[in-house]
């Protein structure tokens, strides 16, 4: 009996007892099929059955998309099977998208040779994009809530939403940096801050865990090139990489546990991302310890070939990739379904250990997320949470939280009791914003219909449009009629926006068309104005900030978004966000961010200061907070111990509100230059009027250190500087410990 165990064992590829034991139990279920064995066991198992065929059929993406795609897909699986679907059913509603995604599910299963069931992925920025789904504020207005819980609650009801109707992988988080506002990509990611960036892409990746879904951080490493450009190419030194843009992947992979990477269009230093053995090896798997699977962006391996020319064939552009560290291609004809893959591993370009490798990394996910075990989605329960109450709640809290007052002049907000009739103007009033990678049907609660619902009923609303985003004829028309409004009301309201998103880089940060002269023109009047910014990046506003009593940055806040907005317009909500971003004053400044490092010359111009309109960290509120009792335990630290810093905060107005008390450390001297300051913690906190709170962080040795020559931590003894306050650019105590 043991020999006939032993001999089985060998039959299978495993250790005899492990084997031995499955066989005892259903010796008619294979190994893989098991999910009482280890993960590596049903990997080794079932990656010795697959032909070449199917093994590269396991590095693909398929788009589902119709009743023809299905049956294309059901050719595939008779085949071949493949490794990953992509949801386009994005019209159905929840409940009916679901019994789709399962029946492609289904097809895979039963219809292939091995029954592997596929990755099902689709897009879910700030929500599942897919009718029904709940949508939130966008990427850029959920890091101008400072609040990582709130991130994780988000995105664990994103999670739960992709679960119920079959998405078990999304094409998020974003965790770029956005140290160029012209870039057209900013809307979707945390700003220009490490740190943020950093901690709002673990909680996404956290929050999307708990429900089974793969988190793909992306784009992997940097996507924004010279002038703002997206996807151009990007000369960076491997000092700043690490420094800068590496440390929210390395974050989401070690923290956030993602086991799915998406690596970018662009090269750098001269490298195609895509292709790049140093980033996706030796930085991605070896200093980063990453164990899932990376993504190409899609069409970026043929883009080896077509767009950067270090390819001669498509077959070699494969080969580059796949012996890199690439592991799935996301393009619509992509390398499997054209058989260049396979042909690149008939060739003998792709060495079959190369491809092992990479199929085994894309099976080991599917095993560790129990796609195997439970591949199917639930259509009752995503009819009954899409977009559910609760859902809904959540949505319009987080739209609260991200808006941000960037002027006040003489208490202009909240309108009051003296506000009975008030003119709404601009093209953005009466349209919702839930900006790009958004749901469809892309509905969502206008400005308009906010200010309808929280004051028609004591308000009397007048709308008029004014003009248009990207400018028309009949503008003229559209202004004048909007100042009859404005001369006819108590106060005024001006919505406006910009044109941005994947492919719209900005040469120009001013407000497009001719909104800057319908703000202009209903200024004029002498009423009071405010204006509420519908944008996901930095808008300059030399031409008429002058001229305005209060602007509400928005962003794009999501489906309750226009209920949010009116609220804070007459005071229910009190705002407490915090710009992501630098707002400089002209365009000629950017790039334009706040931890710069020490300048042989000066930081101005000739022509003008080199200070931002906006620093990063900016946002007002309708009360006001005092800071005191600035704490640091100890004042001389011995090296490798931490730094205890205590600080009471104590809302000194009439309103209870929100305050993010924010704080920076500069090393004074250091043998490398290091930023004049840098975030190192942030809170955001809620006070009553007279309440007073002891807000608390904790320095670590990995803040006090920094990237020596070598790219490795040196931690150096010397002097610190500790700042704290509600801003980078207000800062309200300053103290000092020292490293021994």
């Amino acid at each position: 009996m043991k020999l006939r165990i032993l001999f089985l064992a060998i039959l299978l590829g495993g250790p005899a007892a492990t084997f031995g034991d499955a066989w005892a139990r259903d010796p008619f279920v294979p190994p893989y099929k098991d999910p009482s064995l280890p993960v590596e066991t049903r990997v080794r198992d079932l990656l010795g059955r697959m032909t070449p065929a199917e093994k590269t059929a396991q590095l693909s993406i398929f788009y589902i998309q119709g009743e023809k795609s299905l049956g294309e897909l059901r050719s595939l699986a008779g085949r071949s099977g493949i490794g990953s679907l992509h949801d386009l059913f994005r019209r159905l509603p929840m409940g009916k998208g679901a019994p789709v995604v399962n029946r492609a599910q289904k097809i895979l299963i039963e219809e292939s040779r091995l029954g592997i069931p596929a990755i099902f992925s689709n897009e879910a920025l700030h929500g599942l994009v897919a009718a029904g789904a709940t949508s939130f504020p966008q990427a850029i207005g959920l890091a101008a809530t400072f609040d990582p819980g709130l991130m994780e609650r988000i995105s664990g009801v994103i999670g739960k939403e992709c679960r119920a109707r079959g998405i078990r992988q999304v094409l998020s988080p974003v965790v770029n940096l956005a140290r160029d506002v012209r870039w057209g990509r900013v809307e979707e990611t945390y700003g220009e801050d490490p740190l943020l960036t950093s901690r709002m892409g673990v909680a996404f990746c956290k929050g999307l865990k708990r429900h089974g879904v793969i988190a793909m951080p992306k784009h992997f490493v940097a996507n924004l090139g010279d002038g703002g450009r997206d996807s151009n190419a990007v000369h960076f030194s491997s000092l700043l990489l690490h420094e800068v843009y590496l440390p929210a992947f390395r974050a989401c992979i070690r923290e956030g546990g993602a086991d799915a990477v998406m690596a970018s269009f662009n090269s750098v230093n001269g490298v195609p991302c895509t292709a790049d053995p140093w980033l996706l090896s030796k930085v991605l798997r070896g200093e980063m310890g990453f164990k899932g699977y990376v993504m190409s962006d899609s069409g970026s391996v043929e883009g080896l070939k077509y767009l950067h020319h270090v390819a001669g064939s498509k077959e070699e552009a494969v080969a580059m990739a796949l012996k890199a560290g690439l592991d799935v291609e996301l393009q619509w004809k992509g390398w499997f379904r054209d058989g260049t893959l396979l042909r690149a591993v008939e060739k003998g370009l792709v060495p079959m250990d190369v491809l092992d490798r990479a199929v085994s990394r894309v099976l080991s996910v599917k095993f560790r997320y129990g796609i195997f075990d439970d591949p199917f989605g639930n259509p009752g329960e995503a009819a009954r949470i899409g977009d559910c109450r609760a859902h809904r709640s959540l949505a319009l809290e987080a739209a609260g939280k991200c808006l941000v007052l960037l002027k006040n002049d003489k208490g202009t907000l909240p309108f009051g009791g003296e506000v009975r009739t008030l003119a709404v103007v601009g093209p953005r009033a009466a349209k919702g914003a839930l900006g790009g990678y958004s749901r469809y049907p892309q509905k969502a609660v206008s400005l308009l219909e906010g200010l309808e619902a929280v004051v028609g009923g004591r308000v009397k609303i007048l709308f008029e449009k004014g003009c248009s985003i990207r400018g028309r004829k009949d503008d003229a028309g559209g202004i004048a009629r909007a100042v009859k409004a404005a001369r006819a009301a108590d106060a005024v309201v001006v919505a406006v926006g910009i044109v941005e998103g994947e492919g719209k880089d900005r040469s120009d940060l001013d407000l497009p068309g001719r909104q800057e002269e319908l703000i202009r023109a209903v200024a004029a009047t002498g009423k009071p104005v405010a204006v509420v910014l519908y944008a996901g990046s930095a808008v300059t506003m030399e031409g008429w900030l002058d001229r305005v009593g209060a602007v509400l940055d928005a962003w794009y806040p999501g489906e309750r978004g226009g209920i949010a907005v009116a609220k804070a317009l007459f005071g229910i909500i009190n705002p407490g966000g915090r710009i992501p971003v630098t707002f400089p004053r002209r365009v000629g400044q950017v790039p334009l961010y706040y931890n710069y490092k020490p300048s042989g010359r000066g930081y101005g111009y000739c022509d003008g200061p080199g200070s931002p309109r906006f620093p990063f960290g900016h946002g007002l509120s309708y009360t006001t907070f005092r800071y005191s009792n600035l704490v640091l335990r100890p004042e001389r630290v011995p090296a490798g111990s931490p730094v205890r810093v205590e600080v009471d905060v104590e809302n000194t107005g009439k309103r209870r509100g929100d305050e993010v008390v924010q704080l920076y450390l500069r090393d004074l001297v250091a043998s490398m230059a290091r930023p004049l300051k840098e975030l190192h913690g942030f809170r955001r906190i809620t006070l009553d009027p007279g309440e007073r709170r002891k807000v608390s962080f904790t320095l670590t040795p990995e803040d006090m250190s920094f990237l020596d020559r070598s790219l490795k931590p040196v931690l150096e003894p010397g002097e610190f500087l500790v700042m704290v306050g509600s801003s980078s650019g207000d800062i309200r105590l300053k103290g000092r410990f020292t490293v021994e």
